[in-house]
């Protein structure tokens, strides 16, 4: 991990990642520039296995079934290009997930997604985020959304 934290590291959500795939998606282009610019700058992608899973689960029922396989090819693609960091959600990152699920009980409607994805990003010390999902600023642990 020392060579990623020199770098600016970047949480890609499922919010990203639905957006960029589906160019229907009212927020694709500001996802699609926030992306290139992301690139352009060399910044470390690190997304879960959890957001993979949403992910798919979405794609799939949004677009048609081959432009969902091939950006989800895509990301594997990228995975084993290092373009893109793939961490999982092991049951010590699980176990810390469970612990802000119970912290953060005035946010109920908060997905276990995003607890494993705030305790990934505390630990891996991310503070950007690249979503549209407000409840990554309502936990109050610091995290910056990306696109404004």
């Amino acid at each position: 991990m020392t060579s990623m934290s020199m770098a600016k590291l970047v949480f890609v959500d499922t919010w990203a990642w639905l957006a960029l795939a589906n160019r229907k998606d009212s927020n694709h282009k500001s996802a699609f520039r926030e992306y290139k610019e992301m690139r352009r700058e060399n910044c470390i992608m690190v997304t879960s296995d959890y957001v993979l899973d949403e992910v798919i689960t979405a794609l799939f029922r949004n677009v048609v079934f081959v432009t969902a396989v091939r950006f989800i090819e895509a990301l594997h693609s990228m995975i084993k290009n290092d373009q893109l960091k793939l961490e999982r959600i092991s049951e010590e990152r699980f176990r810390i997930a469970w612990q802000l699920r119970k912290k953060l009980k005035d946010k109920p409607n908060i997905s276990f997604t995003d607890l494993t994805s705030f305790g990934l990003m505390q630990e891996l010390k991310i503070t950007k985020v690249f979503t549209g999902d407000a409840d990554f600023v309502k936990v109050n642990l610091g995290f910056e959304i990306v696109p404004k």
